[in-house]
């Protein structure tokens, strides 16, 4: 070489030291801080999975910290709930003890109605307390709101609905098949039994899904009479009975394929066989309230046990096939899960539903929503709707007092009421408070599920879902220390060796003046 203004050597060795020294910077920075990507530089792509990734944590986490939120309040609802049906099962006790008229004073009955008056106090307040955060659980606050009820249904209940923001649902059904009942049309040609004799009698056995009588019947004994006898035991065998011209019409009082009424005649007292339409008529499949005609079985005939079962409703609600039982239909999926009683009277004969479309009821919000996916969508959304325990709301039965049925709540077990314990329907308020302990444990139940099915097995799926996207974001940008040390090493070889080349490179200019002499 023999230049002096241009040493190219020296450009060339300071620009790789300075290459080498910030490859050794970049590998200080990762070992020092444990990330291989500090900067977006360092790797774009990288830096935007890896923040994708990290954002995935965080709304994984926070979610798991959501379903444990939602399983301590489900937990403080579910412990209401548990002193509510401990309370009923009082109220049952008492209930029992102040049927037995026979050995029971009126003090005591009153005693017990005082007793029974403060259990329904203190479940009201239960239902009013219970809270978590101030936030009421049991008072109706955690139930669905709707509108637009419809006059053609008994009742409903709604479990779960997803609605998105602002969004309302519609609870369409439609009937294709009506529920029956079990029932058959016993006719005696006349107004009174015609038996062979005086002596004769007319016995046969009425059986239904409550137990059996046999019951026995003279000549000239009206219809009237056999309708007030047979329904004298209605409450235990499930059969009621009605007169129809020269007949009785007996038919199970509920409504279902679990409801039936058979019929077997022990002794048909040779009645008189000549008199027009004597025998035991089934009912035509579409009208229980029709006898069919081709469906005659003479009395002598029916010494083995003829049956004849009811039929539950059949139904879709908002186009899914619904279970059904009696006159409930009920659907239960990810977005929807309600209860309907279609039972409303509106048909003739004993028909529950007439066929066709009907909307139960709108949906406009309400429910308790808890965010169980790291993403906020309804995908990831779990709705729970919890009724309001007040006495007044629960316990929703059917009752007849004084010859006319109407609708009883837990309330009118209380002092002065229709069903109090001194001189009330007794009966009715069995009913009532069998139907208030089935509701208080089907929703422990169904709280239960949801804790054990619902949260337990999103907290262990969101645990798993953690830990593989802090492996993938831990993959992306966490520091190797292995590779990244070996990169050290190499780096600081090379800074050293620049140096020393740039040192040498420096000097050779040295030698061109060698050549002056």
């Amino acid at each position: 070489m023999g230049r002096i203004n241009t040493n190219v050597s020296s450009l060339i060795a300071q620009r790789v030291l300075g290459l080498n020294q910030g490859n050794l910077g970049i590998s200080l920075e990762r070992l020092s801080t444990g990330l291989r990507i500090n900067r977006g530089k360092d790797d774009p792509a990288g830096l935007i999975a890896s923040e994708n990734l990290r954002a995935e944590k965080k709304a994984v986490n926070a979610a798991i910290g959501n379903a444990e939120r939602a399983d301590q309040v489900v937990s403080i609802a579910e412990g209401g709930l548990q002193e509510i049906s401990e309370l009923l099962t009082e109220v049952q006790g008492l209930l029992t003890q102040t049927a037995s008229t026979g050995g029971i004073s009126p003090d005591e009955r009153r005693a017990n109605q005082l007793q029974v008056d403060s259990i329904l106090q203190t479940i009201d307040r239960i239902a009013s307390a219970t809270s978590f955060q101030g936030l009421k659980l049991l008072n109706g606050n955690q139930d669905y709101v709707t509108e637009s009820i419809s006059p053609n249904i008994a009742g409903f209940s709604i479990n779960a609905a997803k609605l998105a923001f602002g969004e309302t649902r519609d609870v369409d059904v439609v009937v294709t098949g009506s529920a029956q009942v079990g029932g058959f049309l016993l006719s005696f040609g006349a107004a009174a039994l015609d038996l062979g004799a005086i002596t004769d009698k007319f016995v046969v056995e009425v059986a239904g899904s409550r137990g059996s009588r046999e019951l026995s019947f003279a000549s000239g004994t009206t219809v009237a009479d056999i309708v007030a006898a047979v329904n004298s035991f209605t409450q235990v065998t499930g059969v009621a009975a009605a007169a129809s011209g020269t007949g009785a019409v007996l038919t199970s009082t509920g409504f279902g394929s679990a409801e039936f009424v058979s019929v077997r005649v022990i002794d048909d007292g040779s009645i008189n066989t000549a008199q027009a339409n004597a025998g035991v008529y089934g009912f035509e499949a579409a009208d229980t309230g029709a006898a069919d005609a081709g469906a005659q079985t003479l009395f002598s005939a029916a010494n083995n046990k003829i049956t004849d079962e009811g039929q539950d409703v059949q139904a879709t609600i908002n186009g899914i096939a619904a279970t059904t039982n009696g006159t409930v239909v009920r659907i239960n999926t990810d977005f929807l899960d309600v209860e309907v009683d279609l039972k409303t009277g509106t048909s003739s004969g004993a028909e529950a539903q007439r066929l066709g479309a009907v909307t139960a009821f709108t949906i406009t919000g309400g429910g308790a929503a808890f965010q169980l996916g790291g993403r906020v969508d309804i995908g990831g959304e779990v709705n729970l709707g919890i009724p309001n325990f007040a006495v007044r709301n629960t316990g929703r039965t059917q009752v007849t007092v004084s010859g006319s049925q109407s609708t009883h709540y837990l309330a009118d077990i209380g002092a002065g009421r229709a069903l109090n314990l001194v001189d009330g329907n007794l009966n009715g308020a069995q009913e009532v408070l069998s139907n208030a302990i089935k509701e208080v444990t089907s929703l422990r139940g169904r709280l239960g599920a949801f804790q054990s099915n619902v949260i337990g097995s999103t907290v262990r799926s969101l645990g798993i879902a953690l830990e593989n996207t802090t492996a993938a974001e831990s993959v992306i940008r966490d520091t190797d220390f292995a590779d990244e040390t070996s990169k050290l090493t190499r780096a600081q070889v090379l800074v050293s060796a620049a140096a020393s080349v740039l040192t040498i490179a420096n000097a050779s200019p040295q030698t061109a003046l060698q050549l002056l002499g």
